[in-house]
C-alpha cells in the first residue's frame, strides 16, 4: 500500500493554516485554531476516522469563526484529495449513524470525485462555546466540496453540542470506513476507470 499522506498549506488575508494527514493512522492529533469548541471536534475527527491529523491555524477571530473554519475545512479537503491519490483500492461508499445521548447525525458519502452537499435538520441552539453551531454544517460542506466527495448529511436532536459532535464523529466513521483500502479490489472503483 502507497503512503497515503499529504501536507498542505493555505495563506489568504483572513487565514494561515497548515494540515497535514495519514489516512491510514492512528487516530492521533493536534489541533491548534483559536477555538476550543473547533479544536474538539477536530481531535474527534481524528480518533474516530483513525487518521493522523495535524491541524494549526491562524485566523482573524477578532472578526468570527467563520473564515477559520471554514478554511480549515477547505485545506483538510485538499489534504483528503491528495492522500487519496488515485483511489485505487478504496471503497468508496459509505453510511454510517452515530448518535450521541438524545442526538443522531446520518451521513452517506461517495469518494466520487464529483463534489456535491447535502443538509437537512438545524441546531438545536445557536452557539457551542466560540463556535457558532451552522459552522458545523459549513466545515462538512466545505470538506466535501475540497476533497471530491458526494456527501449527504442529517442532524437531529435537542443539544447543539451533541447534534455537531454526532456529526463530526459519524463524519469521522464514514471517511474511515470509504477511504479504507479493500483488498479485494486491484483497480479504481469505478466502470469509468477513474474518479
Amino acid at each position: 500500500m502507497t503512503d497515503r499522506t499529504a501536507a498542505v498549506t493555505r495563506e489568504t488575508a483572513e487565514t494561515e493554516i497548515e494540515v497535514t494527514i495519514a489516512l491510514d493512522g492512528d487516530g492521533d492529533s493536534t489541533a491548534d485554531t483559536g477555538i476550543g469548541f473547533f479544536d474538539h471536534m477536530l481531535a474527534a475527527l481524528a480518533k474516530h476516522g483513525l487518521f493522523d491529523l495535524t491541524v494549526r491555524c491562524d485566523g482573524d477571530l477578532a472578526i468570527d469563526d467563520h473564515h477559520t473554519v471554514e478554511d480549515v475545512a477547505i485545506t483538510l479537503g485538499e489534504a483528503i484529495a491528495e492522500a487519496l491519490g488515485d483511489k485505487r483500492g478504496i471503497v468508496r461508499y459509505a453510511d454510517r449513524r452515530v448518535p450521541l445521548d438524545e442526538a443522531v447525525a446520518s451521513l452517506v458519502v461517495d469518494v466520487s470525485g464529483r463534489p456535491r452537499f447535502y443538509f437537512d435538520g438545524e441546531f438545536s441552539q445557536p452557539t457551542v462555546g466560540e463556535f457558532t453551531s451552522d459552522m458545523a454544517r459549513h466545515f462538512a460542506e466545505s470538506l466535501a466540496l475540497n476533497a471530491g466527495l458526494t456527501l449527504h448529511v442529517a442532524v437531529e436532536g435537542e443539544n447543539a453540542h451533541h447534534e455537531i459532535e454526532a456529526l463530526f464523529k459519524g463524519l469521522a466513521r464514514t471517511l474511515d470506513d470509504a477511504t479504507r483500502i479493500d483488498e479485494r479490489r486491484g483497480d479504481t472503483p469505478s466502470t469509468k476507470g477513474e474518479l
